[in-house]
């Protein structure tokens, strides 16, 4: 039986992914990231993708992030294994949204002083 086109069948709340997970992530950690002039790579599902709001593409060397924008493709009616495939469908490069670039949003501290306080932490736990 097909459900999928009944009005209560669950579908992705790509809306409040966006809102509640990614946009926090960028403008914390990628601020971050960014502060000590870092490149960052998102992942995201190509329905996901799509219903961000768009951004000006850039060039490759002239990019801050890396959009890498998957889809899962159907197995064939042939294929043997019968599994899902991820698979690329596209890369976008943008530079950083102006909105996530505020400094009242971000805190980012030295990138040296957080390494070898991260550096620290791994020598305790190595013990």
């Amino acid at each position: 039986m097909d459900w999928s086109k009944e009005p209560n069948y669950p579908r992705p709340d790509y809306l409040s992914s966006s809102r509640k997970r990614l946009a926090p992530q960028l403008l914390f950690k990628g601020g971050i990231l960014h502060n000590w002039q870092k490149k960052i790579a998102v992942a995201l599902n190509k329905s996901f993708y799509a219903t961000l709001p768009k951004l000006k593409k850039v060039s490759k060397a002239k990019a801050d992030i890396a959009w890498f924008i998957y889809d899962i493709m159907l197995p064939s009616e042939g294929d043997a294994n019968r599994h899902l495939s991820l698979v690329k469908q596209d890369v976008i490069y943008s530079e950083w949204p102006d909105f996530l670039l505020s400094k009242e949003h971000i805190s980012a501290g030295d990138a040296d002083t957080f390494l070898r306080y991260l550096d620290a932490l791994l020598d305790e736990t190595v013990v």
